[in-house]
């Protein structure tokens, strides 16, 4: 064999280390690395998505964790906080404590406890003044709770829904100043309307007590709606009448009986018994798991009624009777159409 010969099979039998082949040992787990250079392939700068599944050890360092993600939304809060850096409205209504504090551990008990489904949020205006009223049921008002918590969360906008509570609420301690923060404000006229006038969504459950507590027997029968206060509020400010009915909340605290003496020794519209409470004491005051359903219905338009609209005494009283009618008709439907109170 001459000197040509030895010097061809001395450069065939050598791995090159320079220039590009010096990536050659970065080629996927798996594949042999003692072929020589001369007849192995160019291997790909980065992975193809087609050769692994996996995500890249980049990618993965790039997405902190979700645990992550909350302790450093609960930091950012809390240094608002301390920093003053968050605004209160004239009712006392704080947003970012409702949206970081408030809002989230209600969040498993619309998702997961009574698994809300909302139908018709595309009649919930984007923007602008509108009135939502609901027919109101369930012991404890949780329904006004969980609507205000779907108008957040399943509402494109994100929307706050400003709800109107009773004297009650405001006077309890904890309860009220609670209530304030979120956006709550005094069921009266005067209140309402500003809340209208300003661009806000409004929420009213003009049954009141008697929808709370009445019997398990009335279910899902509409009690009175009052005078029409809301109807009056809408028609002065010329904001939409939005019904809304509310499938699902009777069943959480069936209302077997009402104990008077104490309720009036407590200072309480009524004492409810129920199937578990007081007999069970603290765990009686859990809700069941009833399957819920919230249908916003058509807007009904008060701002084709002129100025003074709202002194005329029977076109009041004819919106308040349209706006009942059609939150019972709904209900109705939409109870033929459930199969399971717990199932849906």
């Amino acid at each position: 064999m001459d000197g040509e010969e030895v010097d061809a099979v001395a450069e065939a039998r050598v791995i090159p280390l320079h220039g590009a082949d010096r990536e050659a040992p970065r080629r996927r787990r798996g594949v042999a690395q003692a072929r020589p250079a001369a007849v192995l392939p160019e291997p790909p700068d980065e992975p193809s998505a087609e050769l692994t599944d996996e995500p890249s050890e980049e990618s993965v360092a790039s997405e902190p964790a979700a645990w992550e993600r909350h302790l450093a939304e609960l930091l950012t809060f809390a240094r608002r906080r301390l920093q003053g850096d968050y605004e209160v409205d004239e009712f006392g209504f704080d947003p970012d404590l409702t949206d970081h504090v408030l809002m989230p551990p209600l969040r498993p008990l619309y998702e997961k406890w009574f698994r809300v489904e909302t139908i018709g949020m595309h009649n919930v205006p984007g923007e602008g003044g509108a009135l939502i009223v609901a027919n109101h049921s369930g012991t404890l008002p949780l329904d006004a709770t969980m609507t205000a918590f779907a108008v957040r969360a399943d509402h494109p906008k994100r929307r706050h829904l400003r709800m109107l509570g009773a004297d009650l609420v405001f006077k309890t301690p904890v309860l009220g100043a609670l209530a304030r923060k979120s956006g709550q404000t005094l069921a009266c006229n005067p209140d309402a309307e500003r809340l209208l006038s300003s661009g806000e969504l409004v929420g009213v459950w003009p049954e009141g007590f008697k929808g709370i507590g009445k019997p398990f027997k009335d279910r899902y029968k509409l009690q009175r709606f009052g005078r029409g206060g809301f109807v009056s509020a809408a028609l002065n400010t010329g904001v939409p009448i939005i019904p809304c009915s509310i499938v699902g909340a009777e069943e959480i605290y069936p209302k077997l009986a009402d104990i008077k003496p104490l309720a009036r020794l407590l200072g309480l519209p009524y004492f409810p018994v129920t199937p578990f409470f007081p007999l069970f004491g603290p765990l009686g005051a859990i809700p069941l798991p009833s399957k819920w359903y919230i249908e916003f219905g058509e807007p009904i338009r008060t701002d084709v009624y002129g100025e003074h609209a709202a002194d005329d005494p029977m076109l009041v009283f004819n919106l308040t009777d349209q706006v009942r009618e059609t939150i019972q008709q709904t209900l109705y439907r939409l109870l033929t159409q459930r199969r399971n109170v717990f199932l849906g």
